[in-house]
């Protein structure tokens, strides 16, 4: 599908979409649950559909009413299924869900997308190897891969250039038969290992934590149901605090609590950083665009902000620096690439690094780009052309419905 987006400044307010980060580790804990659990606000797009399909797989009972979904958990006793689970384009999916395969003595093959079958995830399976599952993968560790238990329980070291590895093991290893001890010399992202101990936290899990480096995990524990309501994606958020900042217009972006442990709501701070103001209420932000002056942002926390945040610089005077974020090369695509490529056919002043991106303010054009099939590239772009001159015609943009359905016409509906 091609999407075109032009100029325009905007105003009004919007309510933003449930997090696919609180969606997905609600669906996988309460699939391991034991009782009934009932999720509202669950975000309804592709990669949190497949995560529903993947649980209902190994044998949890899902079902909805009137935008409420009920979960009869399996009290940690999956169902191996005979097929390949099919995860679609959900890498977040992929990685959690991996080490629930080693409860389970019965062999699990997980595949995906062509994306999902480029993307590595060797570090978590030699992990798994190493604590008593039997793992059966490319030399790559892309999928497809198979995995079987029982995991047992041991010491390990695993260097996460992806949080979604530590994440895993987290959710995993509180029902292994013995303790766990997790040794991590790396960590990328550690705002989403925080998202996954909340929710342990929320549960009664105990644990250990020695400053994200250990972790102790006593095994022979158990989930319990729950009821939640999924509070909203400051990831989605970003694309319209990004688009205020490049047009200079004000918006509330409804739904958005800073209290919550979702790693991209500084985001605010490094737009506030570049120029811009803010009003934070309980449950709103209220974004003011203004001049804005290039500085240098680290993005270790928050990669998934970096295409927004690359538009986003075109626009401020000087330089900025996306900087820290090496493991924005192993998203869906490699963003720091994909983005430097289409940034520059409209103009864009910029040096790619290895780690990030040097950016200068630019005079955008619009012109024919390519979304490379990822969802967060595609809404960058449309925004990108909120300040250019002449139109952005995008392709592959279905995919925002990866992580975003209706980004299209919420942005449509807030133009002045």
């Amino acid at each position: 599908m091609i999407a075109e987006a032009g100029p325009s400044r905007l105003k009004g307010s919007i309510n933003i979409p449930a997090s696919k980060s609180h969606s997905i580790r609600a669906l996988l804990i309460a699939t391991l649950a034991d009782g009934t659990s009932t999720l509202t606000n669950l975000l309804d797009s592709a990669d949190v559909r497949s995560c529903m399909e993947a649980c209902r797989a190994l044998g949890a009972r899902i079902t909805s009413e009137n935008g409420t979904f009920t979960v009869v958990g399996t009290g940690g006793k999956l169902t191996a299924p005979q097929d390949p689970i099919d995860v679609g384009n959900s890498g977040t999916t992929i990685y959690l869900i991996a080490s629930l395969a080693g409860l389970t003595d019965k062999p699990i093959t997980f595949d995906g997308d062509e994306q999902i079958r480029n993307r590595s995830a060797a570090n978590l399976l030699n992990a798994l190897s190493e604590l008593g599952a039997n793992v059966k993968s490319s030399e790559r560790g892309c999928a497809p891969f198979t995995i079987s238990g029982p995991a047992a329980g041991g010491e390990i070291s695993i260097e996460c250039p992806t949080s979604q590895y530590l994440s895993s093991l987290l959710l995993a290893a509180p029902l292994f038969n013995g303790e766990t001890i997790i040794n991590v010399p790396l960590l990328n992202e550690q705002p989403y290992a925080e998202i996954t101990l909340r929710w342990l936290d929320e549960q009664g899990i105990r644990y250990t934590n020695e400053n994200f480096k250990r972790f102790i995990i006593p095994g022979g524990q158990k989930y319990k149901a729950f009821n939640k309501a999924i509070p909203a994606d400051f990831s989605s958020g970003t694309f319209f605090l990004c688009a205020a900042a490049i047009t200079g217009s004000e918006l509330t972006l409804n739904g958005l609590d800073m209290t919550d442990s979702q790693g991209d709501k500084d985001v605010v701070h490094m737009l506030e950083k570049l120029g811009c103001e803010t009003e934070i209420g309980a449950d709103y932000i209220t974004i003011k665009g203004r001049p804005m002056k290039g500085c240098t942002l680290d993005l270790n926390a928050t990669p998934d902000a970096l295409p927004a945040l690359a538009v986003t610089a075109c626009y401020a005077e000087g330089e900025t620096h996306l900087a820290n974020v090496p493991q924005a090369r192993m998203k869906e695509t490699d963003r720091i690439d994909v983005m430097t490529k289409e940034l520059r056919k409209m103009g864009a002043h910029i040096d790619e690094l290895e780690d990030g991106m040097i950016i200068r303010k630019s005079k955008l054009t619009g012109t024919d780009v390519k979304g490379h099939g990822d969802h967060r590239v595609v809404m960058s772009l449309a925004i990108a052309a909120l300040g250019a001159s002449g139109v952005n015609r995008i392709d592959t943009a279905e995919a925002v419905d990866i992580t975003f359905p209706g980004f299209f016409e919420l942005l449509n509906k807030l133009r002045a």
